[in-house]
């Protein structure tokens, strides 16, 4: 019999390198949608959103820093007791705790997998948390355990507590509650409106606002007894947040990025628009200075009481296409509206070099740090264009193209040396009264393209050559190839149900295919063969890179990132800390990468993909569980329910390599054979659409 290692105590305080690290670079301080802010005092505030999303400051904002939530779930309130202790709540019934300022997180058991939309403390033992189909929870313990108070309501959006007695909790349908008993029992206090509620917020014990979707502010001046309607001037929009300085001047925030504010209790409200997508929560140190927070990673604020607002957020917005690196220092990634970005420092700044450009930027290549190309659509035109720029991306000149039937778009570019190169994309055939796939070739260094004969029946996404004159294009349901540097095309594989979007070859015989719904296809014969190989997502894989002829990274949509580590045959889950769609993925060495994509995301890694640490999660209404533990020769995994959506079921090592991998559905019982493992300690993840859970796992 193996012998069990005791490393337990020391494996559990190490934390466990599970998740994949990936740190923003673009935008500043992250990306992800924020949904709730909370400062402890004049400097030091504290922000969540969405993918366990939490940033810190200690300087009023000036400078923010990303903490490790040790949770995927979207987060939507947070709530500090003190300067050190703070709790956060969200999607999955997730309450997690921080005792040192937010350096480290636990995750609570809440006793329920809903969503929780708000939390808020009386004191430094009781707090209330509020979510989905009505729920409220309760701990007197410092969240050490939570107790269902009410449930099978409408769903709660905001709870607040005047004094350690009397609360109030707002949501769907207009719906007040009240309790002035600590939450033992709730009353439904008439609201006045149907619409949903979002936030509620007291000044004092009598005086109180609640704000919601399409109609007017609600105001209670009896201490929540009766509340009556209030008109804002802007029903058309949606509010979110509200927040009162004292019991006349106060603040909403919401769609489109408006914050509305009062200064004569709610009478007339005065608006302003701070030029930042939807914001989700606003709240004020003093009477002038404030924070708002929203989608997009939007953190704006003010200094003198909201008559201006300042953009926290650093970085390029839109959406970035494309992604290379000429050098380990030098790279290039470009979007849309017209965004061509560049760094000189791997990846710690970047550049604007986009100019007046308005167009679509598919695709950017460069032969070396100073000559690249970027291709693209023009909209207002429907036309296409090939850039070209020898010194950097400081000038780009417009290249000549020739052919027959003009591309509309150009969805790639790829060169096979410095003089020699290709583009594809698409256009319309009068001919044939539709839109054909289209080749240009140059063989001058971009100064002229010309259109290859042999149109495809589909506009053209990406392509790839693995030398001089062998060469794959694919586009629709099609895979197309050429020995004769493009005279040339035969087809090798066409599916009607398949959208192939991506292609790549780790050499000569080796390439892989993506597209949607997890499609990756592989060949091993020059693309003679082709084969379903299992991704283990259902999501979009918009690109793979490879790094050597086994170690390769895909990017897809939700912000889902895999990688491969035996050349293609299986793929790892990675966790980007987004869900985002991501694009383009780049790496200039075996562990240094990037991915970019929507909201103009740059994301990097210098891991390889691992090094996040993330404890055991431990639930008590836990989906699953494993059995023998210790195991020898095979467990078994038993699941509640089966879930209709894809399991996918990994075992991962000390060292955070993953070992053994399975995606199933509608499955009650998955086994795994375990006995080539060595005796040891792992840990056994289980993503579903409703969660992740994480268990030990001991093999003796």
């Amino acid at each position: 019999m193996k012998k069990i290692i005791l490393f337990f105590i020391v494996f559990v305080h190490m934390g466990f390198p599970l998740f994949s690290q990936w740190t923003w670079q673009n935008p500043s301080p992250q990306g992800n949608n924020l949904s709730s802010v909370f400062f402890i005092d004049s400097y030091t505030g504290y922000v969540v959103g969405r993918c366990g999303s939490i940033i810190k400051t200690i300087d009023g904002g000036t400078t923010w820093t990303v903490l490790p939530s040790g949770t995927q779930s979207s987060l939507s309130s947070v709530y500090f007791t003190d300067a050190n202790t703070g709790f956060a709540v969200g999607s999955s019934g997730t309450i997690i705790k921080t005792l040192n300022g937010g350096a480290s997180w636990t995750s609570l058991s809440s006793g329920t997998t809903l969503y929780l939309s708000s939390v808020f403390f009386t004191g430094v033992n009781t707090g209330y948390a509020a979510g989905d189909s009505g729920i409220i929870l309760k701990t007197m313990d410092r969240g050490n355990t939570w107790t269902t108070l009410s449930g099978g309501m409408n769903g709660i959006h905001s709870v607040y507590f005047t004094d350690s007695n009397t609360g109030f909790a707002v949501g769907s349908n207009g719906t007040i509650l009240k309790t002035i008993n600590a939450g033992n029992t709730w009353t439904n206090v008439p609201s006045g409106t149907t619409n949903s509620l979002f936030s509620v917020f007291f000044p004092d014990s009598n005086i109180g606002y609640a704000v919601g979707l399409g109609g007017p502010f609600v105001k209670t001046t009896d201490g929540g007894a009766i509340w009556t309607t209030i008109p804002n001037g802007l029903e058309w929009l949606g509010f979110y947040s509200v927040y009162f300085i004292d019991a006349n001047t106060g603040f909403a925030a919401g769609s489109s990025g408006t914050i509305v504010k009062t200064t004569d209790g709610g009478m007339t409200w005065t608006s302003s628009y701070s030029k930042v997508p939807d914001l989700c929560a606003v709240c004020f140190n003093d009477e002038n200075t404030g924070y708002a927070v929203g989608v997009c990673g939007s953190i704006i604020k003010t200094v003198d009481g909201g008559v201006n607002w300042a953009n926290l957020l650093k970085g390029n917005s839109g959406d970035l296409n494309s992604v290379f690196f000429a050098d380990a220092n030098t790279g290039y990634a470009v979007g849309n509206p017209g965004i061509i970005l560049k760094t000189n420092n791997g990846g710690a700044t970047w550049t604007s070099l986009s100019g007046e450009y308005s167009n679509s930027f598919s695709s950017v290549y460069f032969t070396d740090v100073n000559t690249g190309y970027v291709v693209g659509e023009n909209s207002d035109s429907n036309s296409c264009f090939i850039l070209k720029t020898m010194n950097g991306g400081i000038n780009w000149m417009n290249c000549t193209i020739i052919s027959s039937v003009k591309p509309t778009r150009i969805n790639a570019v790829f060169f096979t040396d410095p003089n020699t190169g290709y583009v594809v994309g698409g256009g319309y055939n009068y001919n044939v009264g539709g839109y054909v796939g289209i080749i240009l070739k140059t063989v001058n260094g971009g100064s002229s393209w010309i259109a290859l004969p042999g149109e495809t029946n589909w506009p053209l996404e990406s392509g790839c050559f693995t030398n001089a004159t062998t060469g794959y294009v694919v586009g629709g349901g099609s895979i197309w190839k050429t020995i004769d540097g493009g005279t040339s095309w035969t087809l090798l594989w066409n599916s009607p149900t398949k959208v192939l979007s991506f292609i790549s070859f780790s050499d000569a015989s080796t390439g892989f295919v993506t597209g949607e719904g997890g499609t990756i296809l592989k060949t091993i014969n020059g693309g003679a063969n082709w084969t379903t190989v299992s991704s283990g997502t259902t999501y979009n894989v918009n690109s793979v890179y490879f790094t050597d002829a086994n170690t390769a990274y895909a990017v897809c949509d939700w912000g889902t990132i895999l990688k491969t580590i035996d050349a293609g045959n299986t793929w790892t889950l990675l966790w980007s800390g987004t869900d985002f769609r991501l694009y383009s993925v780049c790496f200039t060495d075996d562990n240094t990468g990037y991915a970019v994509g929507d909201n103009c995301i740059i994301l990097k890694t210098t891991t390889g993909g691992y090094g996040n640490s993330v404890e055991e999660t431990i639930s008590p209404n836990t989906l699953f569980t494993v059995f023998p533990n210790p195991a020898c020769n095979n467990i078994t995994i038993s699941f509640k329910k089966g879930l209709t959506k894809d399991m996918c079921v990994s075992i991962f090592d000390i060292n955070g390599k993953q070992v053994m991998h399975k995606v199933s559905r509608n499955q009650n019982l998955v086994e795994f054979d375990v006995s080539t493992l060595p005796a040891g300690m792992y840990l056994l993840k289980i993503r579903t659409g409703e969660g992740i859970e994480v268990k030990k796992l001991i093999i003796q």
